[in-house]
């Protein structure tokens, strides 16, 4: 089984939905991708966390065999985030970012995460995912997120990551910044001429437009699911249900694999959704996906 590093956040997320709300409750992108991804393959994890974070939350990733060898520990508090959903459960408004330690994260790996076959650089900054780059060895299959704050303002930085990546998943309104189009079908193909092979645009309740360079489109919706709670971490979790099921394949990374990656990254985000924070994730076993993947079949098949 191959190892997959994450390279990403470790927050405390304060969360209002029409649902409820939840205040200081686990999140960020290496949270939610190792929970997702450590169903399928071991995961190792870069990031920083604050004085302030919790033993129980340690305790989890840790239960699920997840290295927390890069994971440091340093005087302050922990990144906090946080957000509302109102009407659109597709897009959160940010009502406050508190950066704390994560401001000055200087991702650094632990001499045994740099031969990892798998590498996903979470939506940090450009310039601290090259710098992870520039110690990995020879990675199998490297994949990258990014956010509209970096599309704003480090637009060339991120670019430059993309001629180094093989996939780059995205939400459909960060791949307009990037390229200038007006939908996810027209984006698609001009983000691969960038760089990177295959491209997943994440569309929320829409679901997912995925094309690579060799076979096209490949677009199917998402899990219809009745009552959104807190659609946070949908994305991260979606990318580590994706990386989790390449790296429990033998052979290198093909389209169909990618196909088949993408459906269980939809159904690993479809639990997510359904409570707030990583509550649902982390109690879904491979049981509940293939519960829920024939539930999906049923949606999808004529």
């Amino acid at each position: 089984m191959s190892e997959i590093l994450v390279v990403g956040s470790l927050a405390y997320d304060s969360i209002k939905t029409p649902s409820g709300t939840a205040d200081r409750a686990l999140g960020g992108s290496a949270n939610y991708f190792s929970l997702a991804a450590s169903l399928f393959a071991k995961v190792r994890v870069v990031g920083v966390v604050g004085e302030d974070y919790d033993q129980k939350d340690y305790d989890l990733l840790q239960t699920r065999g997840v290295d927390l060898a890069g994971l440091s520990k340093v005087p302050g508090k922990t990144f906090h985030w946080e957000g509302s959903y109102e009407g659109d459960m597709n897009e959160a408004k940010t009502l406050k970012t508190e950066l704390n330690v994560f401001e000055h994260f200087n991702p650094q790996l632990p001499e045994h995460f740099k031969d990892s076959s798998f590498v996903f650089l979470a939506n940090i900054a450009p310039e601290l995912q090259l710098q992870v780059l520039e110690q990995v060895k020879s990675p199998k299959f490297v994949g990258m997120d990014s956010m509209n704050l970096w599309l704003t303002i480090k637009k060339d930085k991120v670019i430059e990551v993309l001629k180094k990546v093989d996939l780059v998943l995205i939400n459909e309104g960060e791949a307009k910044m990037l390229t200038g189009a007006n939908n996810a079908i027209s984006a698609a193909p001009m983000i691969t001429e960038m760089g990177p092979s295959a491209v997943v645009i994440k569309r929320g309740e829409y679901g997912f437009a995925m094309y690579t360079k060799a076979d096209g489109y490949f677009i199917l919706p998402a899990m219809p699911i009745a009552t959104v709670v807190d659609p946070t971490g949908a994305g991260d979790t979606f990318a580590g249900g994706f990386f989790g099921y390449l790296a429990a394949q033998k052979e290198v990374p093909t389209t169909t694999h990618m196909k088949q990656a993408c459906i269980m990254g939809s159904m690993m985000a479809s639990h997510t959704i359904q409570d707030f924070s990583v509550k649902s994730l982390a109690k879904v076993t491979l049981g509940d996906l293939d519960k829920r993947l024939n539930e999906y079949k049923k949606v999808i098949t004529i």
